[in-house]
Parts: C-alpha cells; structure tokens; sequence
C-alpha cells in the first residue's frame, strides 16, 4: 500500500484535472504536454512567449527543445486552451484566459495587461468576405510609462 502526504495527494488531483482538460480538449496528455499545461494552467491567467515558457520550463527540469514548446502553445491554441496574441510580426504572446478581451501592451516592458471584454466597443467593421464569418476582433492598446 502507498501512502501519499498531502501535497503528493494534491499533485495527483491537479494532474488528473489537467490530464482532464486535455482530454477534453481533444489532446492525448503526453509528458510534455502535461509538464507544460502544468506551467500554463496550473495557476492565475498569464501571457507568455514560447521563449519565457522554454526558460521555465528548464528550470522546472522539463527536458523540452523550444520548437516542442511552440508546437504544443499552437496545438492548445487550436485546441481552445489558449489565445494567440500576436502584437507585431515578430512578437507572439499566448494568453491562459480565453474569454472576450483585449489587451494594454506596455510596450518599454514588453507585457500584457488584459482589459475586460465589454469595456470596448468596435464599430465599422466591414463585412466579413464571402464564405467567411468574424471569428472575433483583437485590439492591442500600445501604452508607454510616462
């Protein structure tokens, strides 16, 4: 018979709960994908890039290359775990809260601030083209300390 303590009890119900997510989400919970859905879900709502994630990562001793890390953020992007928020070409951030929001980039820091959904309104938007539907609008308010 083996007996846990309390936190190794606690670990075992926070991997079931993440192993669960994955599952539902459609994802087979691969060690990989459960250190780093760990890292990602198992906490408060954050922004992360696939760099500061990697980092993490290696110092939690997940033994991950970073183009696992940028496949897996893309696999629970397109899974619904995550957001995408692409604030220019070459800076892509990825969002635990997945609800109806946007966002403050302070741009001298470099980070995210989210802004409730309903506190922005967007009007004009041209119809969608042909065959398509709005999937949904991003706005990216760019903020500097000053």
């Amino acid at each position: 018979m083996q007996v846990r303590t309390q936190g190794q009890q606690g670990n075992a119900a926070r991997d079931a709960r993440i192993e669960a997510e994955l599952r539902d989400a459609g994802l087979r919970p691969t060690r990989q994908r459960m250190a780093l859905a760990e890292l990602l879900l198992d906490g408060p709502h954050r922004h992360v890039t696939a760099e500061a994630l990697h980092a993490e990562a290696l110092k939690a001793g997940v033994k991950v290359s970073l183009a696992t890390v940028y496949n897996t953020l893309n696999q629970f992007t397109e899974a619904g775990l995550l957001r995408q928020v692409v604030v220019d070409p070459s800076r892509t951030y990825f969002d635990t809260n997945v609800s109806d929001h946007h966002h403050f980039f302070f741009e001298s820091e470099g980070t995210l601030q989210d802004i409730e959904g309903g506190t922005i309104r967007v009007e004009g938007l041209p119809p969608a083209p042909s065959g398509t539907a709005l999937a949904r609008v991003d706005v990216v308010v760019r903020v500097r300390k000053g």
